[in-house]
């Protein structure tokens, strides 16, 4: 697959700062001041108007930033049958103490049913006003998103006795949701995926063992899951996984670097694309990168969207010439290391911030990449 279309030398994960209107109308439709339609209108305004200027950056690749949704996973799962949420993940970070929040966990009550399509209108209207020479990219929850955080305890058992049975499951309702997308006349996906990235931490790797899964099996049963969920996807969709350890208000929810996952994650995962955090220390070194094989893309997340500060183009260039000593130059790109706004809170910047940052990422691709 050719590293340039796509993914984009200059490419981005996906969310981006909810504008004030877009904040304010989901507070009214919680408190049941707006309905839905009136919430959807104010998002396709803004949706609409924000799309002219991502593109004034550069970055080819479309998406609706997120604007429809509160976390970036939640709200897609919620609308599978059988899926609800309560309580709280557990952190190894410190982000309860300095956001007080952390995102709810996922449970499974019932059996998992595609009841319709999730993504499919809003592919629509991202598609009919992507400019020429751009690209519309859907971004949508890994589907191990429905198992680590709350493990077999978060699965109903009367539902789901077996866990296979579960596996087979959340890949069909995946399934048909892909097939639907490319049917609308996707062809850019990615699947946001922080769980393989939280089994590179110790800490999460050991909540893995409390709730009585294996950190070090985990990887091979998430990767056969994803690819039972991309299972017979047509060549022409390019499909990327986007690993995450954590983005809510600029705090993270874990650390450590990718080696304890690399083999199984470069060589058993059936996906032609890695957008991989690597904006600071906690992502560990690029050796990892060493099981990527020759058909396969990494895209660098170099550059953080945490924080405002502009990171030296000079030291952003040697890094990526420091991964090149395990993956090719002409199979790297670069972008941020997360979205903007993972969750409707977002980053600690002002929009001016975040679209300085999506240029940033392009004048320095297309130095890297003449």
């Amino acid at each position: 697959m050719p590293a340039v279309d796509p993914p984009f030398r200059a490419d981005h994960v996906g969310s981006l700062l909810r504008p004030p209107a877009v904040r304010e109308a989901r507070a009214a439709f919680r408190s049941g001041q707006l309905d839905a339609a009136g919430l959807r209108e104010v998002e396709d305004r803004k949706i609409a108007a924000m799309i002219p200027r991502l593109a004034a950056t550069g970055i080819r690749s479309i998406t609706d930033g997120e604007f429809r949704r509160e976390w970036f996973h939640l709200d897609f799962l919620r609308q599978l049958g059988g899926i609800t949420t309560e309580g709280m993940i557990a952190s190894t970070s410190d982000s309860e103490q300095t956001v007080h929040q952390a995102p709810p966990r996922i449970t499974v009550t019932g059996t998992l049913v595609h009841e319709r399509p999730v993504q499919v209108e809003d592919f629509r209207f991202v598609a009919s006003r992507t400019p020429p020479g751009c690209l519309p990219k859907v971004d949508i929850p890994s589907p191990t998103m429905a198992h680590f955080r709350g493990g077999r305890a978060g699965i109903d058992i009367a539902s789901y006795p077996d866990l296979d049975v579960f596996f087979d499951d959340l890949a069909r309702v995946y399934r048909e949701e892909i097939a639907a997308l490319y049917a609308a006349g996707c062809r850019y996906l990615e699947l946001d995926d922080t769980n393989l990235a939280y089994l590179c931490d110790q800490g999460m790797r050991q909540g893995a063992r409390e709730r009585g899964d294996d950190p070090d099996e985990l990887p091979r049963t998430y990767a056969a899951l994803i690819n039972a969920a991309l299972r017979d996807r047509p060549d022409d969709l390019t499909v990327c996984v986007h690993l995450c350890r954590g983005n809510f208000r600029s705090t993270y929810f874990a650390s450590g670097g990718y080696e304890p996952v690399a083999e199984v994650l470069f060589t058993e995962l059936d996906v032609d694309a890695y957008f991989l955090e690597y904006d600071d220390e906690r992502s560990g070194d690029f050796a990892p990168l060493r099981f990527v094989p020759p058909d396969k893309t990494v895209v660098l997340g170099l550059v953080t969207s945490k924080f405002p500060a502009l990171e030296p183009a000079g030291e952003v260039a040697a890094r990526i010439d420091d991964a090149a000593r395990f993956v090719p130059l002409d199979r790297l790109c670069l972008s941020p290391q997360c979205g903007f706004s993972s969750t409707i809170h977002g980053n600690v910047m002002t929009e001016a911030e975040q679209w300085a940052k999506l240029r940033h990422v392009v004048a320095i691709a297309a130095d890297v990449w003449r």
